[in-house]
């Protein structure tokens, strides 16, 4: 047993792994022949399963779109323009709210070329932007080369330009960029990019280690797992007040004391009975990070289909916990477990008995469970769901113990009755709130518009000041007793029920709902919106942010982010509209935001060398996601860094978390390293 425990603990610390640079497309590049002097340059973008690649034709404002450059043609000549057969997918999106198309699995893209000379070679990038259900990566560039051999076609002459001359025997000038050797295109607009590339140089030094001498992403790795472990363990307590699970008390004593006269013997057997409950919940956690997987599992956490499902088993739960039908296992299931532990003897009878809880509970903890292992593949740990079931077991596990233990401490239990019925009656009502969450999800992804802010707080108003109204005794249902008076318990619930329900209302008119940012669908959702208290930046461009910053003396906030990051909108909503963060922001930073899918072109490309590849930054979102990528290893948004006028971290970085303490914390302890730093 002790090994298999190890064992246990060594999965879920093996598992628990990051990487912050994100890759979700993956590019390959050949040569077609269609005839001697005819070709087909072949682009072939295979994508990860649960991202979309955008098509190359999108309205503006909204995301980048799949964009060819051909930066030096020789040999050869352009026939049309790049054109895909490839399934392209056409809806309209929520968060961009537009119509908008992309693809999904693999994109085949082709240019037809004309051969002018015996040889060719023709050399650019592709660009694209890539998102999930759940974020977007910046437009990423990755550069092309083919070259080739055939016949010049006849009567075709090549159409050369004077830029075009100019392009294939370029000057070249080279610049020091964060120890990266950039090439920069001579031109007119050469001192223009130099100047603002090299202004101070050592601003764009890497800072990585440094960065992660603090603590990378500030613990949030850490403190989700111990989220989802408490999370679990609420769930457990949850569970032992359900009709379900609270007739397995005595049960289980019984069946223990019965087995054995000798109380070292008894005591050793409830201790074990536990830890089987644990184990079994345990393994199956582990099971489903084994089939699913943790990119998969997080996938599915945020897959439209999934949610509808999802959606329709938690509303179903709900109409069951009002008393509508119940829903059990067969009957025959639980029989056969415990006939088999009463016929076995020792470890394997105890677990028989830990199964039987299993299957007896399910109806009751189904949903629980179902809820808890959704939210923990949602907040992106490979080890969640283990984490999540090993909170919920030790939570139900304890007091199956304690009492087999000290069965004395059974006659001063409540004994089960109407008392359970109102407990399931309120679980109906918690599964009816939560099931909005994941119907929100589908109704995002699909462009349905059903969900508005407004009507899903519109709901979640109703549903608590019933659940409210329910406790005081105002409505009952067909399997309720008569409540004769209310208790001192059910009075306090219902004053936080219905005081919920009134918290929530300003947020038909836009007020920020930061206790429900996490439930609740984006600020950008709702229609009529008087809230306009927002944190704007002081620069858009790094250089000039961080010379004002040296200036004034003031540390410095970047934050990375995105017109398409929907996550980003989110904290900016939820945490930043906060007054006291507002407050920090506002007076004690130089707040420096830097869109990574900015689309407005630089003065001229600059070919940089990056992990081995040579890239091309074409616009101002390319530049400030190669300063993401090279000054501080990230490549996801959002991304807060707190920086000192030099350009090195004074914190940890910070990514996408909805906690306003905790996100106050960061700010505050990065002002007090520069006054440190400073002194």
């Amino acid at each position: 047993m002790k090994k298999l425990f190890s064992l246990l603990f060594l999965l879920c610390l093996s598992i628990a792994s990051h990487a912050q640079i994100i890759e979700a497309v993956h590019w390959s590049f050949s040569v077609r022949d269609i005839s001697d002097s005819e070709k087909e340059l072949v682009f072939t973008a295979k994508i990860d399963d649960g991202w979309h690649l955008y098509g190359m034709h999108l309205p503006e404002g909204g995301p980048a779109a799949t964009s060819f450059s051909f930066d030096d043609i020789q040999g050869a000549i352009l026939d049309g323009g790049v054109t895909s057969a490839s399934h392209l997918i056409k809806k309209y999106d929520k968060q961009f709210e537009m119509e908008l198309n992309w693809y999904e699995k693999q994109a085949v893209f082709v240019q037809k070329i004309k051969l002018t000379s015996p040889a060719f070679s023709i050399t650019g990038g592709v660009t694209s932007m890539s998102c999930n259900d759940q974020s977007c990566l910046p437009p990423m560039t990755e550069e092309f080369t083919f070259t080739g051999k055939g016949v010049p076609a006849l009567k075709v002459k090549p159409e050369t330009t004077e830029k075009e001359d100019i392009k294939q025997e370029p000057e070249q000038k080279f610049v020091v960029m964060a120890d990266t050797l950039v090439q920069v295109q001579s031109g007119i607009a050469d001192t223009v990019a130099t100047q603002a590339v090299v202004s101070d140089e050592s601003l764009w030094t890497p800072v990585v280690e440094e960065l992660n001498a603090f603590g990378e992403n500030n613990g949030t790795a850490e403190r989700s797992l111990l989220i989802i472990f408490l999370l679990g363990f609420g769930g457990g307590l949850l569970a032992l007040l359900t009709p379900c699970v609270w007739p397995m008390i005595p049960m289980t004593v019984s069946f223990f004391l019965k087995r054995t006269k000798d109380r070292k013997k008894s005591i050793r057997d409830a201790i074990m009975y536990g830890i089987a409950i644990i184990v079994i919940y345990v393994i199956l956690g582990l099971i489903i990070t084994a089939i699913f997987g943790a990119s998969a599992l997080n996938n599915l956490a945020t897959n439209a289909i999934f949610n509808i499902i999802f959606f329709a088993l938690l509303v179903l739960f709900a109409i069951s916990f009002f008393g509508a039908f119940e829903l059990t296992l067969p009957a025959s299931w639980t029989t056969k477990l415990d006939s088999k532990a009463d016929a076995t003897t020792g470890l394997l009878s105890i677990s028989f008995m830990a199964f039987t809880l299993v299957l007896v509970s399910f109806s009751c903890t189904g949903p629980i469970i179902g809820t808890l292992l959704v939210q923990a593949a949602s907040m992106g740990e490979i080890a969640g769901p283990a984490i999540g079931m090993l909170g919920f077991a030790v939570a139900l596990s304890i007091p199956f113990s304690l009492f087999a233990i000290f069965p004395s401490m059974l006659k001063s239990m409540p004994k089960s009755g109407g008392w359970l019925n109102s407990v399931k009656v309120v679980l109906g009502f918690l599964e009816l709130a939560l099931a909005l969450k994941f119907l929100s999800v589908a109704d995002l992804a699909y462009g349905w518009r059903i969900l508005d802010r407004e009507v899903f707080v519109t709901l979640w108003i109703i549903i608590f000041a019933l659940l409210g109204f329910y406790l005081l005794g105002k409505i009952r249902f067909s399997h309720d007793s008569d409540v004769k008076y209310v208790s001192v318990p059910r009075l306090f619930m219902a004053i936080v029920s219905l005081a919920f329900a009134i918290y929530m209302i300003p947020g038909l008119w836009g007020a920020p709902l930061k206790a429900i940012s996490a439930f609740a669908p984006p600020l950008n959702t709702q229609d009529f919106n008087l809230y306009k208290d927002e944190v704007h930046a002081k620069f858009t461009d790094y250089d000039e942010g961080m010379a004002y910053a040296k200036k004034v003396n003031k540390p410095v906030m970047i934050d990375f982010s995105g017109f398409g990051c929907v996550n980003c909108r989110k904290m900016e909503a939820a945490v930043w509209t906060d007054p006291a963060v507002k407050s920090v922001i506002d007076n004690d930073y130089v707040l420096i935001t830097l869109m990574v899918d900015d689309k407005t072109p630089l003065p001229e490309p600059m070919r940089i060398e990056e992990y081995g590849k040579t890239r091309t930054l074409r616009t101002v979102g390319d530049r400030w996601s190669y300063l993401q990528r090279s000054k501080f290893g990230a490549n996801a948004q959002p991304f807060y860094v707190l920086l000192d006028t030099d350009g090195y971290p004074v914190a940890p970085s910070y990514s996408y978390n909805e906690d306003v303490p905790a996100y106050l914390d960061f700010l505050k302890g990065g002002i007090e390293t520069f006054k440190n730093k400073t002194k």
